[in-house]
């Protein structure tokens, strides 16, 4: 049995979940997101939560329980609240602006980076050497980030380069005399 795909996924207050077939349309204040199931599971609305359940005891309807259940609920938590990623650059000279659907990476190449930001993400800089990205989709906005930290991952000497907020980078020793 799933542990996490036995729980219902309450509806928050402004919220709509509406189920046709297979799909899940859910529309909150932040905007409207769907999800498709497999046919593995079925996918009811009732009492104000939405309940997944597996067809058959076969391994693979069990796999899709729990990860529907979790994808339904990514979905409830995208409309209202949205996802964050927050980044920090460390390195002299390193920043970043955003200019509307544009962000401009000063990075140490002999050039600035220009990374086009996508459709329903977006991504403000608080500060020169912070990095914002949000939207309703957990997906998008990771993919996002961790394109946007491929231009200059940290390395572990200086710890220069672009890092999610809190993430550890482990530190070598330099050359020794």
């Amino acid at each position: 049995m799933s542990r996490i795909g036995k729980k219902p996924v309450p509806v928050p207050g402004g919220v709509t979940a509406t189920v046709s077939g297979q799909t899940i349309s859910v529309k909150g204040p932040k905007g409207t997101r769907a999800f498709t199931a497999t046919d593995d599971v079925t996918i009811t609305v009732e009492d104000g939560a939405v309940s997944v359940k597996p067809r058959g005891l076969s391994k693979r309807a069990r796999q899709q329980w729990g990860m529907s259940r979790t994808q339904v609920e990514n979905l409830m938590t995208g409309v209202t609240t949205g996802f964050k990623k927050e980044m920090e650059i460390n390195g002299v000279g390193y920043r970043a602006a955003a200019q509307g659907k544009v962000l401009k990476l000063s990075l140490g190449y002999s050039h600035d980076v220009d990374f086009a930001i996508p459709e329903g993400v977006t991504v403000t800089t608080p500060k020169p050497t912070e990095i914002i990205v949000e939207g309703i989709d957990q997906q998008v906005v990771g993919q996002v980030a961790a394109n946007i930290r491929e231009w200059r991952k940290p390395e572990p000497y200086k710890g220069k380069g672009i890092k999610y907020k809190g993430e550890f980078i482990f530190r070598k020793e330099g050359k020794k005399k």
